[in-house]
């Protein structure tokens, strides 16, 4: 299996585990992430004004190429993936911005939301298994208690990102139980990390990760995985006494052995 893979600019820079280890267990498990030559910035944040086309042009370019190559187009993280996946919700039911955005960017074949977009996670349950995952462990983390952290971008809107029940997930977990560790469910795990609000009021950030921290400790988590750089930054950064936090590749990278072979 091949799919196009957009990594994003966090993933190049401040997120380098979540896009090396996501790598390198795909070729463990036997697809390929076949990175788009000529990605752009996803923008960051899905723009809400309906009026704003120049913003989601990136996204439509790369959903353009991995259409024009035949394949899907995986994602690993979440804020890239809310973004693409809405504007090309938007290039699939909306006439106007399609006609728009296929205007300015003429492409030789107008694009009007053809490609499926998908999250690694989506990949690894609907692509590969968790069966069939639970077969390729070698190390499985047998006794570990995590805490899958989804925050806010994978699951809402709901209707328009189809990735799991946003108010009781399961994929996280799932995962989790197929590497044999014991997933943590705990109440939190879907509520909101404080996000960029950080960059202006890192206290209300504070508040915000401490509630989700002392949620998961007190369920029985040990450290908790998540897909989204910016929730890592905020529950490792802005916590007042945190869990371990580490990205869910890596965790699938050490399962799967793939972590012991590059240090060796």
């Amino acid at each position: 299996m091949t799919f196009s893979y957009f990594p994003g600019c966090t993933l190049k820079t401040k997120a380098q585990d979540l896009d090396r280890w996501g790598r390198a267990a795909a070729k463990a498990l036997g697809f390929e992430l076949q990175e788009l030559p000529e990605w752009q910035c996803c923008g960051a944040v899905y723009p809400l004004a309906k009026d704003e086309i120049a913003t989601k042009l990136s996204s439509v370019r790369a959903l353009a190429a991995s259409r024009d190559l035949g394949q899907e187009l995986v994602t690993l993280c979440s804020a890239c993936h809310h973004v693409i996946k809405r504007v090309n919700g938007d290039m699939q039911n909306d006439k106007d911005i399609q006609t728009k955005v296929n205007n300015y960017l003429r492409l030789e074949t107008p694009y009007t939301g053809q490609t499926s977009v998908l999250h690694y996670l989506e990949v690894l349950r609907d692509r590969v298994g968790f069966d069939e995952i639970a077969k390729r462990v070698k190390h499985p983390l047998t006794g570990r208690k995590i805490g899958a952290y989804y925050g806010c971008l994978l699951l809402r809107p709901s209707k328009e990102m189809g990735f799991d029940d946003p108010e009781n997930p399961s994929i996280i977990e799932d995962f989790l139980r197929a590497l044999g560790a014991e997933p943590v469910v705990y109440a939190m795990r879907n509520e909101y990390c404080g996000g960029y609000v950080t960059i202006e009021n890192k206290s209300y950030a504070a508040k915000q990760v401490d509630r989700i921290m002392e949620n998961a400790r007190a369920c029985g988590a040990q450290m908790l995985v998540t897909a989204c750089p910016l929730c890592l930054y905020n529950l490792s950064v802005n916590a007042t006494d945190g869990l371990p936090v580490q990205y869910f590749t890596q965790l699938l990278a050490e399962a799967l052995g793939v972590k012991e072979e590059e240090d060796a």
